[in-house]
């Protein structure tokens, strides 16, 4: 996708679309263009300006406003954000850490294009952490963090019945950030959430099939029951089994994407059959490990 983009017309336009976050930011910078700073309100300043500018990129990526592997430049995101292109450099290196982006010498930056064999590490990873959330949040969660929940996957049945992927995307998203929030150990919530997003770079368009929304939902919904019933194996089997499903629908996904790229290489090649959600649960429903106490 062309990302550079000049002109004052394109600036204008660019601007207005910019969030407010970012918008007061480099507002802020601009009335104190004239003030000599000291060292420290600079350096504050600067921060402000690129965590305000890395997670509006952040969200782009994540959105699928900027797809895996677009390059991304300094010119066109200080022109959509409106911010000058130090915060901007600022914003590239934070995003690389959390692992969205890669920085090639001499080419640019490029939003990274997670490969099949590290989202399977990914996931797998996951169903594991997945589990410990399960079982502390069956033992701790409270009436008002379960209304939050409950919430989000209200929102979620409602964007699976309608067909909006992106919509559902985003909320599946919030609906995991939210349970590890809840778990109370900040160190794995750091981890998840730098494992969810780099999974995310993969995983969207996954979920552009139809038929996975509803199944989808129906896990989500079942882990929020499994939680509420206060009983930690429970939770845990329903938060371990809804990570397998999704690593199985993935390697259905990205097998019948092969399967499409090699028939469409072939001479005079036809149609291939879409791709179908599983309509039951696995017939090996994959069990957590037994606790260790």
């Amino acid at each position: 996708m062309p990302l550079a983009r000049t002109g004052s017309a394109t600036r204008g336009r660019a601007r207005s679309a910019a969030p407010g976050r970012v918008a007061r930011a480099a507002q802020d910078e601009r009335r104190a263009s004239n003030v000599v700073p000291l060292p420290t309100i600079a350096l504050l300043r600067t921060a402000s300006l690129s965590g305000a500018a890395q997670q509006e990129i952040e969200r782009m990526i994540l959105a699928g406003e900027i797809a895996p592997g677009a390059k991304l430049t300094e010119a066109w995101l200080s022109d959509r954000l409106g911010i000058s292109r130090g915060p901007i450099r600022e914003a590239f290196r934070m995003l690389e850490e959390a692992g969205l982006v890669r920085q090639e010498k001499n080419r640019g930056v490029f939003v990274r294009a997670i490969p099949l064999e590290e989202a399977v590490e990914i996931y797998d990873l996951r169903a594991v952490m997945d589990e410990l959330v399960g079982r502390r949040l069956a033992a701790c969660i409270t009436v008002e963090q379960t209304r939050r929940v409950k919430a989000v996957v209200d929102q979620m049945d409602q964007a699976a019945r309608i067909d909006d992927a992106d919509t559902y995307h985003l909320l599946n998203l919030q609906f995991h950030d939210l349970l590890v929030e809840f778990a109370g150990n900040q160190k794995m919530a750091a981890i998840y959430r730098k494992l969810v997003k780099e999974l995310a770079l993969f995983r969207r368009r996954n979920l552009a099939h139809k038929e996975v929304l509803p199944q989808s939902a129906a896990e989500h919904r079942q882990i929020l029951k499994a939680i509420g019933s206060g009983d930690p194996e429970l939770a845990a089997r329903a938060m371990f089994n809804h990570v397998t499903e999704s690593k199985a629908r993935m390697l259905r996904s990205e097998a019948h994407l092969s399967a499409q790229a090699a028939h469409a290489a072939q001479p005079g090649a036809g149609r291939v059959t879409p791709l179908r959600a599983a309509t039951s649960p696995s017939t090996h429903p994959l069990r957590p490990r037994t606790a260790r106490r």
